[in-house]
């Protein structure tokens, strides 16, 4: 017999509660229904069933199978699910949530590219750096950086990131580069207030040590292209997305800074309810951006970072 076929046979045995009632199910005899349960059991060399004329009940293996067999089989019905949803065509309604700086400059082209693919999605794209609650906030993805901490969501990355540390020639010629972490406290640090992390608190590891600093500075925002702008104008360290500071870096308007120390992850993620997995619109938009920013990815040229 087929393996998939006789797990659903036992597991529909034991739904029903009797080979009679099974028989009629399967359209079939009782003593088929009978000689079919004694063929998987010497299969197994193991009784699944204790049976009377009126009744059937589960010895300990055969709950084993039970519970393995509906694991399996509701595995399977998942995958299916998975690849037909995945010749859908994507159409509705599509809110997307992203952080206000990287959604200006790489989300909104993603989506324009996205929309003219799929000219069936409507797609509402809304930027905040206030932290969302997905359920609540009526959100069907939202792009998020660095570690997630819900595990209830899934989260799909779709690109690879890392923040530098940088500052202007010309201020590194007037106050000097920095040796250490200890002493960014002594330099003048950009700092940006963005959702809940902790402000002016920097993390720096090298090998098995970290070091969190309280860095202080004279200048805040929490907009990201300010930030940058006042780093360009040389105020100050800025902690920034390598994606924002590529093109400075290779031109020399910035230079890095501590470039030996690693930063806490800034893993570019797509977040989506787990219920929306199967959805054809959040999957093939979720696909579309890890293409787009394959190919239009402005990285430093010392850049290694690998695609996932």
């Amino acid at each position: 017999m087929n393996p998939i076929s006789e797990l659903a046979f036992f597991t529909q045995l034991v739904k029903v509660g009797s080979l009679t009632a099974t028989a009629r199910e399967l359209n079939l005899t009782p003593p088929a229904v009978s000689k079919r349960l004694v063929q998987l059991e010497q299969r197994l060399g193991v009784r699944l069933l204790n049976r009377t004329t009126r009744s059937i009940s589960l010895t300990a293996e055969g709950e084993t199978y039970l519970i393995n067999a509906q694991r399996i089989l509701g595995e399977i019905e998942e995958m299916e699910r998975q690849v037909s949803s995945s010749r859908a065509e994507p159409k509705g309604l599509l809110r997307v949530n992203a952080p206000l700086g990287f959604g200006r400059t790489h989300v909104g082209p993603a989506v324009s590219s996205f929309a003219k693919r799929y000219p069936e999605v409507e797609v509402q794209l809304h930027l905040t750096d206030r932290p969302i609650n997905l359920p609540d906030d009526a959100i069907d993805v939202a792009i998020r950086f660095g570690e997630l901490p819900d595990s209830r969501l899934i989260a799909s990355k779709i690109a690879v990131n890392r923040r530098r540390l940088c500052a202007a020639p010309a201020y590194l010629e007037e106050f000097g580069h920095p040796e250490s972490p200890k002493d960014l406290a002594q330099h003048d640090c950009i700092v940006l207030r963005q959702n809940d992390s902790a402000f002016g608190s920097w993390r720096l590891s090298r090998g098995k040590h970290t070091e969190t600093v309280k860095v202080r500075g004279r200048l805040s925002t929490n907009d990201g292209e300010v930030a940058l702008n006042w780093a360009l104008d040389g105020q100050g360290i800025l902690m920034r997305a390598e994606w924002n500071l590529a093109g400075h870096l290779r031109s020399g308007r910035l230079v890095e800074v501590l470039s030996d120390y690693e930063t806490p992850p800034a893993d570019i993620y797509a977040v989506y309810l787990e219920r929306l997995n199967l959805s054809a619109k959040v999957s093939c938009f979720v696909e579309h951006l890890r293409d787009f920013f394959r190919r239009n990815a402005d990285k430093p040229d010392d850049s290694l970072a690998a695609w996932q």
